[in-house]
């Protein structure tokens, strides 16, 4: 699977968009991650760069191409994940992005050929207290494989949820 291979690709689920707001559609697992990583104008700019120009997936451990840098609405991003014949493709297309004084960020919905079926969201807010990260994503089982592993399944993708964090909280130190 390439790049250019996804631009005819529909989405593998039907709720697109319902990351933005917050509602899991029925049948999926919902995960929520919301981290502080810093204060300040700085570690907001530098977060919202890291999660919009695909530095935290790359920082994370992922291979990544996207047709569009910063990330915007209709961007159809490759990941891999594994090593040559045992890579596992992850082919997503973003589906909101976010990008005012206080919110930067975007999700990407699944396509045919992800390990799983769903929507996955990546929000840097500025609050009075701080710079916080929020990832949230519901997801199901998309593949034969997805379905045989069951459970952990859903511990990959806390896993790299937490990966994902820690890249970002490394990026902006």
């Amino acid at each position: 699977m390439t790049l250019d291979d996804l631009a005819a690709l529909r989405f593998s689920y039907d709720a697109v968009g319902s990351t933005r707001f917050d509602r899991t559609p029925e049948g999926y697992h919902r995960m929520d991650l919301r981290t502080r990583i810093g204060a300040g104008d700085q570690v907001f700019q530098r977060a919202g760069e890291a999660v919009t120009t695909w530095q935290m997936h790359r920082g994370a451990g992922m291979r990544i191409d996207a047709t569009d840098t910063p990330a915007v609405i209709g961007t159809n991003c490759l990941g891999k994940l594994g090593v040559g014949a045992l890579s596992i493709n992850i082919p997503c297309r973003v589906v909101w992005t976010a990008d005012d004084e206080d919110h930067r960020g975007f999700a990407y919905g699944t396509l045919p050929g992800h390990p799983e079926s769903g929507e996955e969201s990546f929000l840097v807010t500025r609050e009075p207290d701080g710079v916080f990260f929020t990832l949230r994503a519901y997801s199901r089982p998309g593949t034969w494989y997805t379905r045989l592993a069951g459970p952990l399944g859903r511990t990959t993708q806390q896993l790299y949820a937490r990966r994902y964090t820690q890249a970002l909280q490394r990026l902006v130190a």
